[in-house]
């Protein structure tokens, strides 16, 4: 039997499912032509190869994640927004790990380009106007929020968090608060 349907929007959604229940590094052509029940050669005709699987995998998540925090984002500034962005971002990666694992891909500029990482850095440095900050501040503290954010996921979801005498969701609260401090103080270059 012919399998009809078969689609790189479909292949890369079935990669993405994949990558939330398997892990990101496990998402193989194999492992997707198993899934439609076909064999690796009927993906080809629609995906040329691996990288390109997971290149597409990590545009979605890219994709998805923008989409979520830009609708936390609406109609919000200064700590609300950087709150708002954090709760999305931390919510999206609990959420769908191998998914967010993509989104850590380094991508090619041309699909960079075509990717909505440039609407993660313009939201980003949206907030970042709200205090005030210009370059090379704003770029210093999108590395700080970044290197922060994506800290603690991988903490969190590591299990990193799991002793202790206090659950994560504080620490991360007191987090955004210190860093909703650290902007609005921030030291002049």
């Amino acid at each position: 039997m012919a399998r009809a349907g078969l689609t790189p929007g479909r292949i890369i959604s079935a990669a993405a499912d994949l990558a939330d229940t398997d892990g990101f590094e496990n998402v193989s052509m194999s492992a997707v032509a198993r899934h439609f029940e076909v064999k690796d050669a009927s993906l080809y005709a629609h995906v040329r190869n691996l990288h390109e699987l997971r290149s597409g995998v990590a545009v979605l998540s890219l994709t998805e994640l923008a989409d979520q925090v830009g609708a936390a984002l609406a109609g919000r500034a200064g700590r609300d927004a950087l709150v708002a962005f954090a709760d999305a971002y931390r919510s999206y990666a609990m959420s769908h790990p191998g998914r967010y694992a993509a989104t850590q891909m380094q991508l090619e500029p041309q699909v960079a380009e075509q990717s909505a990482a440039a609407r993660h850095a313009a939201m980003t440095r949206a907030i970042l106007r709200g205090y005030g900050l210009n370059e090379p501040d704003e770029t210093d503290a999108v590395r700080l929020l970044h290197s922060t954010f994506h800290g603690f996921v991988l903490l969190e979801r590591g299990g990193g968090f799991s002793r202790g005498p206090r659950p994560a969701s504080a620490s991360w609260e007191r987090v955004l608060d210190t860093l909703h401090s650290s902007l609005s103080s921030w030291p002049s270059s």
